[in-house]
């Protein structure tokens, strides 16, 4: 019986293969185009008000950038992001981990939209969420 979960298993984790790599290709991307815009961004002191410093590197945030969304910090949105690991990444399990935090299904919606495509725009967001994410911060 174990062999054929084994097997099973393994047939699973071929399959998201795939998905993954395509991920991890986009993240990468994304992260270089990010990192660029940063630098453009710094060069050229557009960064105006408030800032907040990216902990191990040089970058700053305006603070409108990290107003919490629909009640959910970065940090928060960060350790439930990370939380997946734990679920082989199951994206569907995200409203069970916030919903242990107190977050309802709408708040973590409009929370994972909203912190999405302020990371997506704005590459300081993408290297604090990535500090929060992997515990450096």
């Amino acid at each position: 019986m174990g062999l054929f979960k084994g097997i099973k298993d393994m047939k699973d984790m071929m399959g998201a293969a795939p998905g993954l790599l395509e991920q991890s290709s986009q993240l990468s991307a994304n992260a270089h185009a990010m990192a660029a815009q940063a630098a453009q961004q710094q060069a050229a002191g557009s960064y105006g008000g408030t800032t907040y410093a990216i902990p191990n590197t040089a970058q700053e945030i305006p603070a409108e950038l990290l107003e919490p969304i629909a009640g959910v910090d970065l940090a928060v949105f960060a350790q439930i992001s990370a939380g997946l690991a734990q679920y082989n990444y199951d994206q569907s399990k995200a409203v069970e981990i916030a919903a242990a935090r107190g977050i309802d299904a709408t708040r973590w919606q409009t929370a994972l939209d909203g912190w999405n495509g302020r990371i997506a725009s704005a590459p300081a967001v993408a290297s604090l969420f990535n500090a929060y994410y992997t515990g450096r911060a």
